[in-house]
């Protein structure tokens, strides 16, 4: 059912085509030659230059004043905002003043691009502006974008429903400042993360998103049928497995950034589509992946930030190195006083239901230390923390711990309460890696449906030789929060995962445009 146009769109597609009826095309196919920025052209502006220096710029027209035979319009390219000085005189030079009368004057409408040619000079109040020598038409707006309004020092219309902004992000860059410096800063996170794995001589590959069988963490998966195989698929949940087989292929090291998907729950910090970077090295143990990670995600800080902190809702995180390390046992003693080491499952269920955790007989031992985990301890941790040595029923990828029976070298990096970073020194031993996977599927059959499937390709991998290998995960969205002092995920994504809408209709008014 078509969207019944409201009184501005109407008026837009009126002047729509009064431009074409005046032989104007408002969406030409040919190159505009831009050959400069707004930003680029106030920062390089020189009063001493002895010749004006000549422009042409494109952008949105996002604020107009018309002042007789002159007016003044604010122009928002791609790097930032100028503003433009625009004579009749000047665009309509012989005696046909139409262009400015009836196309400038009455049928542009903000959020119009246009293109100008002029030169740079300073107004007599010292703004650094463009005078236009001509105007060109680039493309028509036919929706009016939510231009803020300004009375008695109190702002209206601005576009700030969360909601809109995620499902409108394309609107939510133009109108709000700081949107895009978000991404670029994400942009910039991914960049130092690949310079880092590059320069430590680490080769980034791609491994399938379809799989016939999801591996490599604890995750409900997404499904999909594969028509011309005729058979069940599931979404990546993670790179972990396949990453593995090119080290037993002869990799040094390797490193995939790329998206998982999780068929979970969604909230301020997770979306069931999400960037991850795994990084698998050879003859390296998780000791030397905590050195590595320190030093990997204090030079993202440093580059992002231009010091190795960050704020995040007040909130001051050092990513300088070194972290505090904390076996995660230790961890819930000092939370809750309780001490899991030696104790059996039940023992340890039946302390979960002393502390009202919702728990049942599907979650085995590693679960129910999990929960423990995240119940007490894991929104505690706001500066950089590894918890590391987690016991073997929470971790069927991970090398047995070398001197501490029943654990496993694997580490969680925590910070501002929420884990950034998962890793291990990896399973190398075939047969012990059978005997996990056999016990996720005891897991599965009491219940679990996160547990693990039996990959018996990786097993035959694992078989012919894996090296010791140390192996990290890291969120590239949660990372990004950090770095740009996001508290919601949603922040970071430029198109979240949203619920459908129950009507059709927009849920918040589209504001009226003013010409300031």
């Amino acid at each position: 059912m078509a969207t019944e146009l409201n009184e501005q769109e109407i008026q837009r597609r009126q002047n729509l085509q009064a431009i074409r009826d005046m032989g104007i095309n408002p969406y030409p196919a040919a190159e505009y030659p831009t050959d400069a920025f707004s930003t680029d052209i106030i920062e390089t502006f020189n009063d001493e230059d002895p010749e004006p220096r000549n422009v042409c710029i494109a952008g949105r027209m996002m604020s107009r004043r018309i002042m007789g035979k002159a007016s003044f319009i604010e122009l928002k390219d791609s790097k930032g905002r100028i503003q433009v000085y625009v004579t009749r005189d000047d665009i309509c030079p012989g005696e046909d003043k139409e262009i400015y009368n009836t196309l400038f004057k009455k049928l542009l409408d903000l959020g119009d691009f246009i293109g100008i040619r002029g030169f740079v000079f300073r107004t007599q109040t010292g703004q650094i502006s463009v005078h236009a020598k001509e105007l060109t038409l680039l493309s028509k707006s036919l929706r009016p974008l939510p231009i803020v309004k300004y009375k008695d020092g109190v702002a209206y219309d601005a576009f700030e429903d969360p909601e809109l902004r995620y499902r409108q992000r394309y609107v939510d860059l133009v109108v709000n400042e700081g949107v895009k410096e978000t991404f670029e800063k994400r942009t910039k996170v991914i960049s130092t993360m690949r310079r880092v794995l590059d320069e430590a001589g680490y080769t980034e590959v791609e491994t399938p998103i379809l799989q016939s069988i999801p591996g490599g963490a604890s995750a409900r998966p997404f499904m999909t049928h594969f028509n011309a195989l005729d058979l069940q698929m599931y979404m990546r949940i993670a790179t972990e497995l396949y990453l593995k087989r090119l080290i037993v292929g002869g990799f040094e090291g390797v490193y995939e950034i790329g998206k998982n998907f999780r068929n979970e729950g969604m909230d301020r910090t997770h979306n069931p589509e999400f960037t991850c970077m795994e990084l698998y090295v050879q003859y390296k143990d998780y000791n030397w992946m905590m050195s590595f990670t320190e030093h990997l995600l204090e030079t993202i800080c440093t580059a992002v930030n231009g010091k190795p902190e960050t704020e995040v809702d007040g909130k001051v995180i050092s990513f300088k190195a070194p972290y505090r390390r904390l076996p995660i046992l230790d961890a819930i003693k000092e939370k809750t006083g309780y001490d899991c080491e030696g104790k059996s499952e039940d023992e340890i269920r039946q302390f979960c239901r002393s502390k009202g955790m919702d728990v049942d007989e599907t979650m085995g031992k590693g679960k129910l230390i999990d929960e423990l985990f995240g119940e007490f301890c894991e929104g505690t941790f706001i500066q950089p923390t590894f918890i590391i040595d987690y016991p073997v029923e929470m971790s069927p990828l991970t090398k047995m711990h070398r001197s501490k029976p029943g654990l496993t070298e694997r580490f969680e990096l925590m910070v501002n309460g929420k884990e950034l970073a998962n890793a291990y020194s990896e399973l190398n031993d075939p047969i012990d890696q059978e005997e996990r996977f056999k016990e996720q599927m005891r897991l599965a059959d009491k219940g679990d449906d996160e547990a693990m499937i039996i990959d018996q390709d990786f097993l035959r991998a694992l078989q012919y030789g894996m090296p010791p290998t140390s192996g990290i995960g890291i969120g590239i969205d949660r990372l990004t929060m950090l770095m740009t002092g996001q508290t919601a995920i949603q922040e970071v994504l430029f198109f979240p995962q949203m619920k459908p809408r129950k009507v059709a209709t927009e849920t918040k008014e589209e504001t009226e445009e003013t010409e300031e």
